[in-house]
């Protein structure tokens, strides 16, 4: 090829890619771009193919994995967090193991899966509200989650060693049970009868603690604000995310409720139009009763579970109970076996790197000793045998629910402790799948009841 002179002025001369003397060089790049380019595309599509088979494959098996787990007395919850574990140890390129050290994604997929439980939950209620039918699980939510949140704060304060701010957040996560992750030791579908007084605790608490814990949460992200130069005021956060944003959830939640109720169980059986009530009724409610309330800055959480009480108050030995209550279940349970692989995945990922001994000491102690011993002494002013009191307080099951607020504070401002709060709820999360799992059909055959 012939060397061009360095004093030659290239006004005029063809573009590059018109030259012949570097027409070869420029094929020869331009077929390595697209060969790397290909490899990247294939590479992409690849895992994105990986991703939608095994998603299918989950939402395949969940059905039958949920009814061998009951047959041999373990939580499925078990089975799909060591699932997780075994597909990211043979994938390890797969790329949606990511949404637990993301707080954008883990905020939207945990919180879908918050929602849809959280409407199944009310669904499946048969007791109607009362002060002293619900006396059991009001104490649950008032008494037992605030020691319970001042309580970890505590811990996390002045032996864990985290800033004010996190130690708040701690409490907020990790107080609350998980409506997810407690399908063993809750109620049946609506008008089973399978609605014993433990179990009824069980699930209305966690029902109503998702969205009361909220408050707490916003609490820890206006103290991190003031840490980072901003200014936490009680009095405000008081009048707006304690007062105003839950009694606007009470509010939209029942207005909604009954509209919905109104329209899908008495105008369309008045009108003859029968085949207009099917299942995703239920679905399309929860998003759009949620979707309202938080666009009115209320409490969604607290919204969807009085949105489905209320439909659920409606008429209540309509069998379109039944059907809305099966849809969102099988959702729900397709749902969680995807999060609990991801689970699985980010165990496989490190989100468990962070851990100490003392952080292990206490999460045990969260999981083994905090909540059941503040349950217990909640209930001591109610009317239950203490064979059911010790039962009820022993399952704080902790779960999604806790993933969801965690990752919203930590998406709203900056945390000191970011890691060690992902890691710590993680093996709560995990010790509450393990330790409850196993020994929900256990307890619930010590009480005399069927697993």
């Amino acid at each position: 090829m012939n060397e061009i002179p360095r004093n030659v002025v290239l006004t005029g001369l063809p573009s590059f890619s018109q030259r012949p003397d570097y027409a070869c060089i420029n094929l020869i790049w331009w077929r390595k771009m697209s060969g790397w380019c290909a490899v990247f595309r294939k590479t992409i599509l690849d895992q994105y193919f990986l991703s939608i088979a095994i998603i299918g494959f989950v939402g395949l098996s969940s059905a039958w994995v949920y009814h061998f787990a009951r047959k041999i007395g373990v939580s499925y919850a078990i089975i799909y967090v060591l699932l997780g574990m075994a597909v990211f140890a043979v994938f390890p390129e797969l790329p949606w193991v990511s949404p637990f050290t993301k707080e954008t994604y883990a905020i939207h997929l945990t919180e879908l899966m918050v929602i849809i439980a959280l409407m199944t939950t009310g669904l499946s209620i048969d007791q109607r509200f009362g002060l002293k039918r619900w006396a059991s699980p009001l104490m649950l939510v008032s008494v037992a989650m605030m020691l319970s949140i001042a309580g970890l704060a505590a811990m996390g304060y002045w032996w864990l060693g985290l800033s004010l701010a996190s130690a708040v957040l701690l409490g907020a996560v990790l107080a609350p049970t998980d409506p997810v992750l407690a399908s063993d030791v809750q109620v049946g579908p609506p008008n089973s009868g399978d609605d014993d007084r433990v179990r009824f605790a069980l699930t209305a608490e966690a029902g109503m603690n998702d969205g009361l814990s909220f408050p707490f949460t916003w609490l820890a992200i206006a103290l991190a604000g003031a840490a980072g130069g901003g200014q936490a005021v009680l009095a405000d956060w008081l009048l707006y995310d304690v007062l105003y944003r839950i009694i606007a959830g009470l509010i939209i939640g029942y207005v909604g409720g009954r509209a919905i109720a109104y329209v899908f169980l008495h105008l369309s059986q008045k009108l003859g139009l029968d085949h207009i009530r099917e299942g995703l009724t239920a679905v399309a409610a929860t998003l759009a009763i949620y979707g309202i309330t938080e666009l009115a800055h209320g409490y969604g959480f607290i919204a969807v579970f009085v949105c489905a009480l209320t439909i659920r108050d409606f008429e209540r030995e309509h069998e379109h109970h039944r059907k809305m209550h099966e849809f969102t279940t099988q959702l729900e349970r397709a749902l969680m076996a995807i999060l609990l692989l991801l689970l699985g995945g980010a165990v496989m990922d490190g989100i468990l790197e962070p851990l100490t001994w003392p952080l292990i000491a206490a999460g045990l102690l969260i999981v083994l000793v905090v909540r059941p011993v503040i349950a217990y002494l909640a209930l001591s002013w109610t009317e239950r045998s203490r064979r059911e009191k010790c039962v009820i307080s022993f399952f704080g099951i902790k779960g999604i629910g806790s993933f969801f607020y965690l990752s919203f504070a930590l998406g709203e401002t900056d945390f000191a402790n970011a890691e060690t709060l992902w890691a710590l709820t993680a093996f709560v999360v995990l010790i509450s799948i393990m330790v409850h799992g196993i020994t929900s059909s256990i307890a619930m055959k010590w009480l005399g009841d069927r697993a």
